[in-house]
């Protein structure tokens, strides 16, 4: 697929903005053969314009027009560095509390296909520090997300696409052809052929070990891994996926996925997301989670598109 309508989420407090430069290069190796229109969206505020009693409402109001329209003068040089007869640019700054939801907002108004977002790297480790917003985004976006770490992407350009083979029902399958077909459309659009899938299949449960000491956890494991393995080739040959370009490994996702991420030198992971309705909603799901806050590259996390 191609991205035809981006929304980027700009970072007030950097100097450097790696998601717009990130979504000006996804659009130039996509090779769309119509414009792409670019969004930047900004969220400013500041607690202590508020709290000044000298300060009318009129005078609060123009104070923050006053400051939007310096943000938009600090993002005009960035526009014009990426100028491209095959890009429109568009620009927002929005004087709000609440980054979540006026991104959520945009999403409802506009006919977006991709949000691209930075997340910054932790201090003291190679990981990724997701803030409170990123969470709310990647819980609530309904379109595919991604989140980029910096902009030192690494030249094997290959991606990782994590799928769930533990059986095949439905339901699963049809998640699973998703992301792969999806990951599978980024890589031929931007001359990407070193896509790589993996999946973890549970270890042996310890209390099987300890209430059945005849139990033979190896046959346990073969059994389970050559299912895991079954349905993993399945997969791949539909898809004409080369098998040493499969990884199937013993262990949870948290660890599996950003391991293997790690070992090929992935660019990005593809990793599918639970779409949940109701009380539910506030949840990106635990091993989503744990995983992405495990990862050391780019994500770009999709939601199923089959029904909840």
């Amino acid at each position: 697929m191609q991205f035809n309508n981006i929304l980027v989420i700009l970072n007030p407090e950097t100097e450097k903005q790696y998601a717009l430069a990130r979504a000006v290069r996804l659009v130039k190796e996509q090779k769309s053969t119509k414009k792409v229109k670019i969004t930047t969206l900004m969220s400013i505020y500041n607690f202590s314009y508020e709290m000044s009693a000298l300060l009318s409402s009129e005078e609060r109001e123009n104070m923050h027009q006053q400051l939007i329209q310096q943000q938009q003068r600090n993002i005009a040089p960035y526009l014009e560095k990426y100028m491209d007869p095959h890009i429109e640019f568009d620009s927002t700054v929005l004087w709000t509390n609440n980054e979540s939801d006026a991104i959520k907002d945009e999403l409802e108004n506009k006919n977006y296909d991709l949000v691209v977002k930075y997340t910054q790297e932790q201090e003291t480790f190679t990981s990724l520090l997701f803030t409170p917003q990123d969470w709310q985004l990647l819980r609530k976006s309904s379109i595919p997300t991604m989140m980029v770490r910096d902009g030192d992407w690494k030249h094997q350009r290959r991606i990782l696409i994590a799928v769930d083979v533990s059986d095949q029902e439905n339901d699963d399958n049809s998640f699973n052809e998703q992301l792969v077909s999806f990951g599978l459309d980024l890589a031929d659009n931007l001359e990407r052929g070193n896509v790589h899938l993996v999946a973890a299949y549970p270890p042996t449960p310890i209390n099987l070990t300890i209430d059945f000491p005849n139990y033979s956890s190896t046959e346990y494991d073969n059994n389970i891994r050559g299912q895991y393995l079954l349905n993993m080739k399945e997969l791949r040959q539909k898809f004409l996926i080369d098998e040493d370009h499969t990884h199937v490994i013993e262990g949870f996702p948290e660890d599996v996925i950003p391991k293997i991420a790690k070992q090929i030198s992935a660019e990005t992971v593809v990793l599918g997301t639970i779409g949940r309705q109701g009380l539910s909603a506030a949840l990106l799901g635990n091993t989503a989670e744990h995983v992405i806050s495990k990862l050391e590259c780019n994500l770009l996390a999709i939601k199923p598109n089959i029904p909840e």
